[in-house]
């Protein structure tokens, strides 16, 4: 097909040939002179656009299924050519992702290098052979770190979260963005704002934790991080808000199912993350899978345009999640067809589809029929190109592959890694001071299925990493003890969910000869690569002709229990029975709920799924040369019958089962430390304010062991009585301090409306007049307390 291409620099009128008339009209051409304004360009370009080129602006293909990779070079396929020629792309979702859904593998896939090579050579042809030489959007995957071969994994959402450090997570965002926009992707399918409600919900990994405030924090942390001072530069993406919204609140922890939730605990915790993050000037917003109320978000008009784009003024782009339109006629059936599925979801305010089926297979019929209108159109390819204009896609729309080859995998950005992944590991338990080891004498056994697998430490939504990229538990403590290698052991003993129990033999073997044993287990969201398994009786590598897929955590893989997989519980009890110190480090995306082992356990680390460094960063706690300093964001359960479990329920919810309490075994905020903290001299000043007044809070904190420590000081609110009920103790303020022995410091919290207001009886926002406790302390439960008199303006 021969294109005629529009080239212009400068203004210039143009003739354009009108398809509804079949007459040729003169039309001035500015889109591409960067000395007109985004809004006037992207208007200019959409006035030349044709039917077809406007839809293909709201589609969105898989970006691996475009080209081929063979022996380093890149063909684009005749597909793709043809739809570049026919009509355009709008965007390409994961053009360098690798894993089994792709299909891309480490020897398949595409180096740094490379990648950004291949989003040129996609960009060049898109610009070259398109008539009006629009650039694609290229979205990547990037909650964790930029899926990619060879980019930094950084830890899982749920340890981020962990660290309370904000202005860490921030650093991390920049370096993502350094390492996508290097090959060229230009927006990403994150941050993940959902708060959780059930933890057996296999994504609870992606999400921050259960409270609303702390992810409001993080939310504003990477909007600002990743998007930076504009768009348009070249360390600078788009972010994406997902999912929008109550999807962790979902029926049964299953995932994309119903949700039963009222407006106001909508409004007041759900859409609170998103409503911050839009504020600090989100890019773009991905709505959930699930319905609320009977409605899919989708297609949700009164959250898409009355409170996204009418109360909040969100001007940006809304893609839906992958297949997330096919659901509408097929899932939630509230759609007859595609094409119904299509006109309701660009009616109620979804500008682009993810994988582009169903709008690149109906929209333009349903023009043509008469069943929509093209001004509908017209507004979301307008929103579509105005975000490729903010990010200098029509000015600079190609990658500098040397560029991406320094940037992506760099020391500076694996250094914030191991940083974040020592500050998100959680000290549960430490009986008679187990930890720290010492280094000058002992020999540890290495024991159980995520001891010395790498990949299983990355969590979901990650790519296959070169094997020296990653470094497990095993290979973090040998390198501590690289001048005594004899005092290291290892033995997997079992795998994360098969039954069988031919490893254990060999594992106690090993923690015979040891002083301690160091039990690695927990679970693993390791999507399936048929590249072989371990050995469980010598604990080596080996290629089999079936491989073993340990994943029980990730998306699409929900769980009726908390409990350990597969017979892990049971080595560990057989382990324990030698009479040997027996540390546990658990490496999962989930809370694990064994009370056995809580019981029994000398130590107890929580690791979550602590990405590449998080071997090292796991060493360097175990032997003292970290002191650890996270804090739980979710409740851990005594038992999986105790959920939902989270802190800030509401005051009525009850005390107690018959079997046992309600309440978790570690609460909202704990984690130890190797020294201790003491507060003090609590201060509410002044003691009474009025509805639209401030108060300064301050606590004294001292550290009163022997080494130094980070701590995470919590401020909680109390609302005492109020018109409409309100939980117990909800989080309004946290500061993370690093004190030297002796130290102490005081620390100061505002205390305003935005921390007393409510969702009130008329859903809108109130500070009502009467007595709040302030709570300051280590977590939930244990804090000091002082009273707030709010009076009426």
């Amino acid at each position: 097909m021969q294109v005629q291409k529009v080239q212009f620099s400068a203004p210039r009128r143009l003739d354009f040939l009108n398809t509804t008339s079949g007459r040729r009209v003169r039309k001035t051409v500015i889109y591409k002179d960067r000395n007109y304004s985004n809004s006037e360009r992207a208007q200019n370009l959409l006035s030349l656009m044709t039917l077809e080129e406007k839809v293909g602006q709201l589609v969105q293909p898989f970006g691996w299924q475009v080209y081929e990779h063979r022996d380093g070079n890149i063909e684009l396929t005749e597909a793709f050519k043809k739809q570049i020629e026919s009509g355009g792309v709008g965007s390409l979702y994961g053009v360098l992702r690798a894993d089994p859904w792709t299909g891309v593998t480490l020897e398949t896939g595409l180096s740094p290098e490379e990648g950004a090579a291949a989003v040129n050579e996609i960009q060049r042809y898109a610009i070259e052979h398109s008539r009006l030489g629009i650039p694609i959007l290229i979205g990547e995957e990037c909650s964790h770190g930029h899926m990619a071969i060879g980019a930094t994994v950084f830890p899982v959402p749920l340890s981020l979260g962990s660290t309370w450090n904000v202005e860490l997570y921030r650093e991390m965002c920049r370096a993502v963005a350094r390492e996508t926009r290097s090959q060229g992707g230009a927006a990403t399918y994150s941050p993940v704002l959902d708060v959780v409600r059930d933890p057996r919900w296999g994504r609870t990994e992606e999400c921050f934790g259960e409270d609303a405030y702390l992810i409001s924090e993080l939310a504003v942390a990477s909007v600002e991080g990743l998007q930076g001072q504009s768009l348009d530069q070249d360390e600078s993406v788009a972010t994406t808000l997902k999912h929008f919204v109550g999807y962790g609140s979902s029926e049964g922890g299953r995932n994309a199912g119903p949700v039963h939730m009222g407006k106001r605990e909508l409004l007041e915790v759900d859409l609170l993350p998103f409503k911050k993050a839009v504020e600090a000037g989100a890019a773009s917003i991905m709505p959930a899978y699930n319905e609320i109320d009977g409605i899919p978000c989708t297609t949700n008009h009164e959250l898409l345009q009355d409170i996204l784009r009418t109360e909040w003024g969100f001007e940006g782009m809304v893609i839906t999640d992958c297949g997330a339109i096919n659901m509408l006629a097929a899932g939630h059936d509230t759609a007859e067809d595609g094409m119904d599925a299509a006109v309701q979801a660009i009616r109620a305010g979804i500008d682009m589809e993810m994988s582009g089926e169903i709008f690149g297979n109906h929209l333009l019929e349903a023009v043509r029929q008469g069943k929509l209108d093209e001004v509908i159109i017209d507004t979301a390819v307008l929103r579509v190109l105005d975000l490729k204009f903010k990010l200098g896609l029509f000015d600079a729309p190609y990658a500098d592959p040397e560029h991406a080859a320094r940037v992506i995998g760099s020391e500076e950005h694996i250094t914030i890694a191991r940083k974040l992944a020592e500050e998100g590991i959680i000290l549960l338990k430490n009986e008679d001071q187990t930890l720290p080891l010492s280094k000058k004498s002992g020999r540890i056994a290495v024991i159980g299925p995520n001891a010395d697998i790498g990949y299983n430490q990355l969590g979901d939504y990650t790519s296959p990493q070169p094997p020296a990229n990653v470094t497990t538990v095993l290979g973090g403590i040998r390198s501590k003890l690289a001048d005594e290698p004899e005092r290291v052991l290892y033995a997997p003993g079992c795998r994360i969910k098969d039954e069988s129990r031919e490893g254990f033999d060999y594992a106690l073997e090993c923690a015979r000869q040891a002083d301690t044993v160091v039990m690695v287990v927990g679970g693993s969201s390791a999507r399936d690569f048929g590249e072989g398994t371990i050995d469980l009786k010598t604990g080596a590598s080996k290629v089999t002709d079936r491989s073993w897929s340990d994943m029980d955590c990730g998306e699409g893989i929900d769980r009726m229990s908390l409990k350990l997989s597969g017979v892990q519980l049971e080595l560990i009890q057989e382990v324990y029975k030698l009479g040997k110190p027996v540390i546990v480090i658990y490496i999962n995306g989930r809370p694990i709920a064994e009370p056995w082992i809580e019981d029994h356990a000398n130590a107890i680390l929580e690791a979550w799924y602590p990405g590449q460094e998080g071997g090292h960063a796991i060493a360097d706690i175990l032997f003292g040369d970290v002191n650890p300093s996270g804090k739980l964001t979710i409740s851990i359960p005594k038992h999986v019958g105790q959920l939902p479990v989270y802190y800030n329920g509401k005051r009525s919810r009850g005390k107690r089962y018959l079997e046992d309490d309600s309440q978790p075994r570690y609460p909202f905020g704990y984690g130890l430390s190797y020294t201790e903290f003491s507060y003090s001299n609590l201060t509410v000043q002044p003691q009474t304010i009025s509805a639209g007044g401030t108060a300064k809070v301050s606590v004294e904190v001292r550290n009163i062991g022997d080494r130094v420590g980070a701590e995470v000081v919590q401020m909680y609110i109390s609302d005492v009585a109020s018109t409409v009920t309100r939980p117990a103790k909800e989080l309004k303020g946290f500061h993370k301090i690093t004190l030297a022995p002796g130290e102490s410091r005081t620390v100061e919290f505002t205390v305003g409306a935005e921390q007393l207001q409510y969702i009130g009886a008329d859903y809108k926002p109130v500070v009502e007049p009467g007595e709040f406790r302030v709570l300051v302390g280590k977590h939930v439960n244990d804090t000091l307390s002082a009273h707030l008199l709010v009076l009426e303006d």
